[in-house]
């Protein structure tokens, strides 16, 4: 039986931190990363597809989320989610809105990351839903999720509820 998944606080941009203990309690040397990416629908459909990708993490487990990724030279956040999303997806889309940031730690070969994700709204303008052209290879598998099931199929709890703030700001854009 699926479970609602409970809404973020109503407050634009969406915004939460998750990890273990608070930044500076730990002797590992931190790194920043940044990545854009978001939440591109297919506006031409009732049931209004998203494109999502699969990812295997480092234990191997395979898990499905929205694409994102590192903004390139001077890309802004939302010219970096555009490429991204085209490159792991094969779907362009154009930025309707900003959605906002969720930021997260994790430790990996000995430091730990903080690592901000900005997402945005995309409406899809073309291209075929395809892995082929992700040039880091980092997507095992692409889907089109109705909008309405996409919060059983996303592995991630902050990023359904950055598809529950999708929903909201949708009809505004239509």
């Amino acid at each position: 039986m699926a479970h609602p998944v409970p809404s973020a606080p109503k407050r634009t941009p969406l915004t939460a931190s998750v990890g273990s203990a608070a930044p500076g309690h730990h002797s590992l040397p931190t790194v920043e990363e940044v990545s854009a990416g978001g939440v591109v629908v297919d506006t031409s459909t009732k049931e209004f597809r998203v494109a999502i990708i699969a990812r295997f993490n480092r234990g191997g487990r395979l898990e499905w989320c929205l694409p994102k990724g590192h903004p390139e030279g001077e890309e802004t956040n939302a010219e970096a989610a555009i490429r991204e999303i085209e490159e792991e997806t094969g779907i362009q889309g154009d930025v309707l809105a900003t959605l906002g940031s969720i930021d997260y730690w994790f430790t990996v070969s000995g430091h730990r990351v903080h690592k901000t994700v900005h997402h945005f709204l995309l409406k899809a303008t073309g291209g075929e839903l395809t892995i082929e052209n992700d040039p880091d290879h980092e997507a095992a598998d692409v889907a089109w999720i109705p909008l309405a099931e996409l919060g059983r199929k996303l592995s991630f709890p902050n990023e359904r509820r950055i598809v529950d703030l999708a929903r909201e700001v949708l009809p505004e854009y239509l």
